[in-house]
């Protein structure tokens, strides 16, 4: 019954219309009055807002993780476009944030009348929520721009929000902040957990949104004041989780990703725990199964330093990405097959690539089983071999739903890159600031430090940035590839979506250097580029407009509330 009570009480609220803003208590045996009378009832209310960190996704639904391919770093089979092209009558990006600002809102207003709490217990739990709210906010923000704030659970005389002008992006962040600063001074419950909201998920919460805004300030709005106040902020709440000494990297960078159980592992912050047959998903299955993955692009590939610290431009090392022919037997029944090995060309690499990308190249007509079972094809010819684990047998690799791997939400790596990347736009990074943050990242897999008067020059930095900022741009890039859409947000924030616009980058349509062994392997069902790429484009073209920056108003709200206005552009 306390479930049944739960869905009645964060009934779905999308602002679609006006009546639906409206929705009071339902007419069942449960209502705020009476729901809201334990701590564990506020506890079960509250784990509705797990249901924002997707992971790998459940069972079939798919996670945040290698999904998200509308970026540079992944090549699909005839590009993945804009998510708006067109203005929408409705969208899921408008209407579930404000669903979820109705559910904290519902927790916020129920707490004070809660007579089994401690005032400390409110204060926690509406830090949880206010947590939530404010993140919630933000989503609208990077995705809109202006929009409307709302605190409480809106009723007809709030006439204001139901039919006024959006609100400045500006002043909802700054609501957002105040959100982000209660949560992070008064949750105090749960703060040994590793799956649990606490106060150092709140903080890397914080840490996220704030460089966010700081360096869309900086890059978007070109307001430098603004800009320095929300990255300092990024940066205390960076120092907060790396002064505290419940953190440290994970030696393994790739067990981070591709682990039964993440439990105790000192990088993680927050995951999200798979167990099989109960909670299952289907992340693996994507990467290696017969379906064609979406693999990594020419541009990412390159992206990655040699091993003496230098970029392809630079180095003195073998820049060789061809690879050789090998025949083996890769254990799916199909016995010898002559393939392209290009194990020698990743050993030159960061390490990161070699835990990112298979050294077979697979393909249409040269498929490739990482470890028996079905073989995998790319639509690049690199295979995503992250996420896979071979402790898993084939079928429940291979099947949807039957995947057990924990994701990470928060990590520590993450937070490191974050207080490097906001250090160097305030213009303040020191080479002790490296150290304590890029240069322990790149400590884990062996390459060579990062300072600040040792930068080696790229003739690839095409961001108009510092070669230091570069750098720490592209520690980001190879760091957090595959990872939560974060490379689609980094471009948005810096100002850089120019970069997805394939007429003018062909390299992020482009894949493996295949074209060298047309006489030995068969290459016709891919597109070989007259350089011997593999070309995914598939004849498409992804072309940038400045609208895209922000998605679209939807036009059905638009015709409720015609003081809402249209983005630019659109």
């Amino acid at each position: 019954m306390k479930k049944i009570a739960l869905y009645m009480l964060g009934a779905a609220v999308a602002l679609t219309s006006c009546n639906d803003l409206l929705d009071g208590d339902p007419y069942d045996e449960f209502t705020k009055d009476n729901f809201f009378t334990s701590e564990t009832n506020v506890q079960q209310f509250a784990n509705y807002f797990y249901s924002e960190f997707a992971g790998y996704g459940n069972s079939g639904s798919y996670g945040n993780f290698y999904f998200n391919n509308l970026n540079d770093d992944q090549g699909t089979t005839g590009l993945a476009t804009w998510t708006f092209t067109n203005t929408p009558a409705t969208a899921a990006a408008w209407n579930t944030p404000y669903t979820e600002i109705r559910r904290a809102n519902t927790l916020i207003n129920a707490l004070p009348n809660v007579s089994a709490l401690s005032d400390a217990k409110k204060k926690n739990w509406e830090g949880v929520a206010r947590l939530y709210r404010g993140y919630q906010h933000f989503k609208l923000v990077r995705a809109y721009g202006d929009c409307y704030w709302v605190e409480t659970e809106l009723d007809s005389n709030d006439e204001d929000i139901l039919f006024g002008p959006r609100q400045p992006r500006n002043s909802v962040m700054d609501k957002v902040l105040e959100d982000l600063n209660f949560a992070v001074a008064n949750i105090t419950e749960n703060g040994g957990s590793q799956t649990d909201l606490n106060v150092w998920v709140a903080q890397a919460i914080k840490a996220e949104v704030c460089l966010f805004e700081g360096t869309y300030n900086k890059y978007v709005l070109k307001d430098a004041s603004r800009a320095n106040t929300w990255l300092a902020e990024a940066k205390t709440a960076c120092e907060a989780i790396m002064n505290s000494g419940k953190f440290a990297l994970n030696p393994d960078f790739q067990a981070n990703f591709n682990s039964l159980d993440l439990k105790g592992n000192k990088e993680m912050i927050m995951y999200k725990h798979y167990v099989y047959g109960v909670l299952g998903h289907a992340t693996i299955d994507y990467t290696c199964g017969s379906t064609q993955v979406n693999g990594m692009s020419k541009d990412a590939f390159d992206s990655y330093l040699f091993l003496d610290g230098k970029p392809l431009a630079t180095t003195t090392m073998d820049t060789n990405d061809k690879g050789v022919l090998f025949r083996g037997d890769d254990g799916g029944g199909f016995g010898e097959l002559t393939r392209i090995d290009i194990s020698g060309v990743l050993k030159n690499r960061d390490p990161r690539l070699s835990a990112h990308v298979d050294p077979v190249l697979q393909f249409p007509g040269n498929g490739w089983a990482r470890f028996g079972g079905a073989q995998s094809t790319s639509s690049t010819g690199y295979g995503v071999w992250l996420f896979d684990n071979n402790k898993i047998s084939n079928t429940d690799r291979q099947q949807i739903g039957t995947n057990a791997t924990d994701a990470p939400l928060f990590w520590y790596a993450q937070v490191l890159l974050n207080y490097a990347e906001a250090c160097a736009e305030m213009g303040s990074i020191s080479d002790a600031d490296l150290d304590k943050s890029i240069n322990l990242l790149r400590d884990r897999v062996g390459m060579p430090h990062l300072s600040t008067t040792n930068v080696t020059a790229d003739p690839a930095n095409n961001m108009g940035v510092s070669d230091l900022i570069w750098e720490i741009r592209r520690e980001r890039r190879v760091e957090l590839m595959y990872c939560q859409n974060d490379r689609y947000y980094s471009l948005q924030r810096w100002n850089q979506l120019e970069l997805l616009d394939t007429q003018k980058h062909p390299d992020i349509a482009r894949g493996a250097n295949v074209g060298a062994f047309a006489n030995d392997i068969d290459l016709s069902g891919v597109d070989v580029d007259a350089d011997g790429y593999i070309n995914c484009a598939n004849g498409n073209k992804r072309i940038y407009d400045a609208k895209y920056i922000l998605f679209p108003i939807p036009t059905g709200q638009i015709t409720l509330n015609p003081q809402m206005g249209q983005n630019p552009g659109w």
